[in-house]
């Protein structure tokens, strides 16, 4: 994706808080990512969209700090993270929901969140309150062992500890998998509340849920930018339906 693109909406004195620059990596000898560009500002929801096994989960673990880049550049709130621990890049204000039900399954409702809350421990109760309010099914579950609770109520507490740490950049992971109607709601309310003040980059599978919330849509083929599109009331999908169709 190009500046030209960000420059739509965003003035230029408003410099990205990510920054993605000819990101190249994957597993070892197998490269996954060739040359990914993505940039996202402060307030914006951006969509990663593609196929199975065009890349996706692989850029964000990159992001992330699981996997090193091999070429380009991940810069941070103007700084680089490139080479930074997982831990220490969540310090740096970076969230993570993987894909997978990320719970202590023996652990409460509550004691997960305690868990998210580490780095605000003195802050605790009202953070909790705060989660509790954007999901009030967790509330009423508190007290419940996580590993006894629905796939996507299980889904929910991984956003709602994630929330704990206040991030300033969430990067989700196919949140709304296997997830019923009225927790994918309560997702995208989160989600879109959390973006007043924050950035996303979420990975997603379901072009409605996408394209409901999100501010633009980058498309991932075979590891690289196929499309990068601004998402507007009642800017066309064909494109990004056609590339998630039939990939090249």
């Amino acid at each position: 994706m190009s500046d030209a693109t960000d420059a739509l909406s965003h003035p230029a004195s408003e410099p990205p808080m990510l920054r993605v620059g000819g990101l190249e990596g994957g597993y070892g000898a197998v490269q996954v990512l060739f040359g990914i560009d993505l940039s996202v500002h402060t307030g914006e929801i951006v969509a990663v969209l593609g196929r199975n096994g065009a890349g996706k989960t692989t850029f964000l673990k990159h992001l992330i700090g699981e996997l090193t880049p091999t070429a380009g550049s991940i810069e941070w709130s103007g700084g680089s993270i490139v080479g930074r621990r997982p831990s220490q890049i969540a310090q740096a204000g970076v969230g993570y929901v993987p894909q997978e039900h990320g719970v202590f399954p023996r652990l409460t409702v509550r004691e997960n969140l305690l868990v998210g809350a580490r780095r605000h421990r003195r802050d605790f109760e009202v953070l909790v309150d705060e989660v509790f309010e954007i999901f009030p099914k967790l509330a009423d579950r508190q007290h419940q062992a996580a590993g006894t609770m629905s796939g996507g109520e299980r889904k929910a507490l991984t956003l709602a500890r994630a929330l704990m740490g206040r991030p300033r950049l969430l990067l989700l992971d196919e949140p709304t998998e296997g997830v019923w109607g009225g927790v994918v709601e309560e997702i995208g309310a989160a989600l879109t509340r959390f973006a007043r003040s924050g950035s996303v980059v979420i990975v997603e599978q379901h072009l409605d849920f996408a394209w409901s919330i999100a501010h633009r849509a980058v498309v991932i083929d075979r590891g690289a930018v196929a499309l990068a599109q601004q998402i507007t009331e009642g800017s066309s999908r064909d494109d990004v339906e056609r590339l998630l169709t039939f990939s090249s």
